[in-house]
């Protein structure tokens, strides 16, 4: 008889998790998953797929607008903000009942509890009191919003989780933020028909990437009717009789509803982690290395909770990198660099690899290539918008080290240029690819000009 009731036990089953289990039970081991909510996490269920949905939704305003340049008549468009959650929850009804099926079909147990630590093998179910030992253990709980500080009133703000719950529409909505959730949120409640005010803390939004994409995108959303405020802060939160009123760092608001997305944090309160001797860093990140290994012998941890690169698809490859390594008898690493992300922001934001500045401090030689244009649809639709894209280039080896496009369907083609990135190819490869024409992307292959050219001198 083994000693071990499973071979492998994951707490959590989010993304990564359940991708973790699968390939597991798929190579023959006894796998039992816990989920004390709802069966895909964080991006099925409060993520990225509702949030796309309801992009989606903001969207159709634009297209009844343009369609009269295109010779459409249509009746003013009525939006029922009701039927669109009804019918998101549906959806994600329908892809969880698809995750269970999915795990159950590869013969994973599934049991709806908390799951706690309370040695390196040993598993509690507080449902239950039940406990399981396991051979291994796979933390994957991910993370969960972060009010950033303690206010006055801060029991009148909601994060990413309820927005997508709301029982109706707010008429004016202050989000404070600057990173993926809060942009993508403001433009799907402008979108909707909201007024929004974005307020944020540093000088522009979207820190970490390119400045001429934040730029670009920040006077995009301006054009759009979005107030944003920088260098500011939600000092409290006051219900009145007309809302809530805000107070900022140097003035007041009163909009219906305030949402803070200031970031997300490692979800690991109440685990029992420090029973099992698993540390964490500064952050409460769960530490892992290279293989997902944590401090503590036989646990690991993916995804979120540890806080590397916090992007959905990035959990699925590190729970099938596990997986692969303590099941699999292979050593599989994940390459965390060059990963392309997108922002489903309006307009959309696509990148892959280094920033202008981040290239001008790693290398002696930067080409920088830049174009920026009206869309063809939006020549007769009357539109004042823009798209912007923008190569970085080593100009030693002519190797492209960044990509970033604001604009229609930036998220759909870095995907395809992340290949060509992945693979070192240079300004000369992309160059010699013919344009498809008329496309925006036909941008990407036909820019020569350079737009600036850096080069370091060498430290004495």
């Amino acid at each position: 008889m083994s000693d071990f009731d499973v071979d492998l036990f994951v707490i959590g089953a989010g993304s990564g998790g359940v991708r973790a289990a699968r390939i597991a039970a798929g190579y023959g081991a006894r796998v039992t998953i816990a989920e004390e909510y709802r069966v895909g996490g964080t991006c099925v269920i409060r993520g990225c797929i509702p949030k796309k949905l309801l992009v989606y939704a903001s969207r159709y305003a634009d297209e009844f607008e343009d369609a009269a340049g295109y010779g459409w008549r249509v009746a003013k468009p009525v939006f029922h903000w009701p039927t669109l959650i009804a019918n998101k929850d549906r959806e994600i009804d329908r892809l969880e009942g698809a995750y269970v099926a999915n795990l159950e079909r590869s013969k994973v147990n599934i049991v709806r509890s908390r799951a706690v630590l309370e040695d390196a093998h040993r598993v509690r179910l507080t449902a239950t009191g039940e406990i399981v030992r396991a051979r291994h253990i796979l933390i994957a709980t991910g993370g969960w919003p972060h009010p950033g500080a303690d206010i006055p009133g801060l029991e009148h703000v909601i994060s990413s989780n309820e927005a997508l719950d709301l029982k109706e529409l707010p008429r004016r909505i202050l989000i404070q933020g600057g990173g993926y959730i809060a942009v993508e949120f403001a433009g799907i409640f402008r979108g909707l028909g909201s007024e929004v005010t974005l307020v944020y803390r540093g000088d522009n939004i979207l820190r970490g990437f390119d400045e001429d994409v934040r730029e670009h995108l920040r006077s995009e959303m301006e054009k759009r009717g979005i107030t944003i405020l920088t260098r500011r802060l939600v000092e409290a939160v006051e219900k009145v009789e007309q809302g809530l009123c805000v107070s900022l760092t140097d003035q007041s608001v009163t909009v219906d509803q305030v949402m803070f997305a200031t970031g997300r944090r490692p979800n690991v309160s109440g685990l029992g982690l420090e029973r099992a001797g698993v540390q964490l860093n500064e952050r409460g990140a769960i530490i892992v290395d290279k293989f997902s290994r944590t401090s503590a012998p036989h646990i690991y941890a993916v995804g979120d909770v540890t806080d590397r690169i916090n992007l959905t698809p990035v959990a699925i490859r590190e729970g099938h990198a596990f997986a692969d390594t303590v099941f699999g008898g292979r050593e599989v690493v994940v390459d965390h660099s060059d990963i392309p992300t997108a922002v489903f922001s309006e307009p959309e934001v696509g990148v892959i690899g280094l920033t202008e500045a981040e290239a001008r401090q790693r290398y002696t030689h930067v080409d920088i290539y830049k174009s920026s244009f009206r869309p063809l649809k939006m020549t007769l639709a009357a539109r004042d918008t823009r798209s912007f894209y923008k190569l970085v280039v080593d100009g030693e080896s002519d190797r492209v080290l960044g990509c970033h496009i604001v604009g229609p369907d930036a998220g759909e083609m870095i995907q395809l240029v992340g290949i060509a990135v992945k693979m070192n190819a240079t300004k000369a490869d992309f160059d010699r690819v013919i344009a498809v024409h008329p496309t925006a992307a036909e941008e990407l292959v036909t820019m020569r000009t350079k737009a600036a050219s850096y080069v370091r001198e060498a430290a004495e």
